[in-house]
């Protein structure tokens, strides 16, 4: 099995590619150990010190490094339980946790609202999110407030942390949505 190795805009992730699906539809950040139960992988990646975050994408697994962790020391740790991971067979995700892990807020949009929304979130599925997927992360739709045009959106992967991120967040996404759904006025990232 050959895994092949991508740097990202964020100098802290790597995006590893094992050459197969990983979870095939759908994404799950683990932040921590503990959630990192819900997925053989992901708790195999945490056991390996200086690993502080995990992303599981359709085709990819995106590590993040804890500061003061060189990736020449860690890089061959992580390539190391990918492998053992997928030569093994087990599945990537704990049996009965199948789901995605997007958060879109408890958010309930009626009439007008609704049909912008659908609209933000159709130019963030088709424009957005393929093009930081290339880069190891994922940002996804949190809110949208009606009465002062901000879209909230929830950055993950390589792009939770990622000295760029704010300049991705202002200059691409946020021009971009301006410019397909007039009624945005701005672009935040929630936590």
């Amino acid at each position: 099995m050959f895994i092949q190795t991508e740097s990202t805009p964020n100098p802290r992730t790597l995006k590893f590619l094992p050459g197969r699906d990983v979870l095939g539809v759908g994404s799950r950040e683990f932040t921590d150990a503990d959630a990192a139960l819900a997925s053989p992988l992901a708790h195999a990646l945490f056991l390996i010190e200086g690993v502080e975050r995990v992303y599981l994408g359709g085709d990819f697994v995106t590590v993040m490094k804890a500061e003061g962790v060189e990736w020449p020391h860690l890089k061959p740790h992580v390539l190391a339980a990918i492998m053992d991971h997928f030569v093994s067979g087990r599945a990537v995700l704990a049996e009965g946790d199948l789901t995605d892990d997007v958060d879109e807020g408890a958010h309930v949009y009626e009439g007008e609202a609704a049909d912008i929304v659908k609209e933000i979130k159709a130019v963030i599925e088709s424009r957005v999110r393929p093009a930081v997927a290339r880069d190891g992360g994922d940002i996804i739709f949190h809110s949208w407030d009606q009465t002062n045009g901000v879209v909230k959106l929830s950055m993950r992967g390589s792009c939770a942390g990622c000295p760029s991120s704010t300049l991705t967040l202002k200059q691409g996404i946020e021009n971009m949505l301006k410019h397909y759904v007039p009624e945005v006025t701005s672009v935040e990232q929630v936590m």
